[in-house]
């Protein structure tokens, strides 16, 4: 939601710049005559018609103006998710997003599951990884998921080192075969 918003105060950002770059532009080429503009700036001095909508409008340039800015200074200093270990020899940085692919190598070596999707959480005692699968329906679901349950916590603790606390498999829906039509013959 908070990405849709800032969408939309881009936009109308734009656009306000947009015209008062139009309008500066205009001034000073004196496509617009002296004496409107100062007509134009005699108005916003003396009637309250013309000052209060500029200064509304000032206003709102003002705060999406503070919030662009706070959203770039902390974005410029976030980081990808990561799980930071120390060793002998300096610090590894392992991102989430290749913990969740490991997982999903390691997830996709189990055979009659298919579509799967992981998800990876950092908690004291290890990782918790969540795997979400669509399943062939052939093979017992108990042991296809014991297995998958089993192949991704010690691929994940061989490959990175890191204690993985539990490993959750969702089991989502089973693939569904295409109807098969038996031909007529009169």
């Amino acid at each position: 939601m908070g990405k849709i918003v800032d969408r939309l105060l881009l936009l109308l950002y734009s656009l306000i710049i947009f015209v008062a770059s139009i309008l500066v532009l205009f001034t000073a080429s004196s496509w617009i005559p002296f004496e409107q503009a100062g007509q134009t700036l005699h108005n916003f001095y003396y009637e309250k018609n013309y000052a209060y909508p500029a200064i509304i409008i000032s206003l709102i340039m003002l705060v999406i103006s503070i919030r662009f800015l706070i959203l770039t200074l902390r974005r410029g200093r976030a980081q990808a998710p990561s799980i930071d270990q120390r060793t002998d020899f300096g610090d590894i940085r392992i991102s989430i997003e290749t913990v969740e692919n490991l997982s999903l190598k390691a997830a996709g070596r189990t055979k009659g599951s298919k579509d799967l999707r992981a998800r990876v959480r950092v908690n004291q005692s290890g990782l918790e990884i969540t795997i979400r699968t669509i399943v062939d329906g052939e093979s017992s679901i108990p042991e296809l998921t014991e297995e998958m349950q089993s192949t991704v916590k010690s691929y994940i603790e061989d490959i990175t080192g890191i204690p993985v606390a539990s490993v959750t498999v969702f089991v989502a829906n089973i693939v569904q075969s295409a109807p098969t039509f038996k031909s007529r013959v009169e």
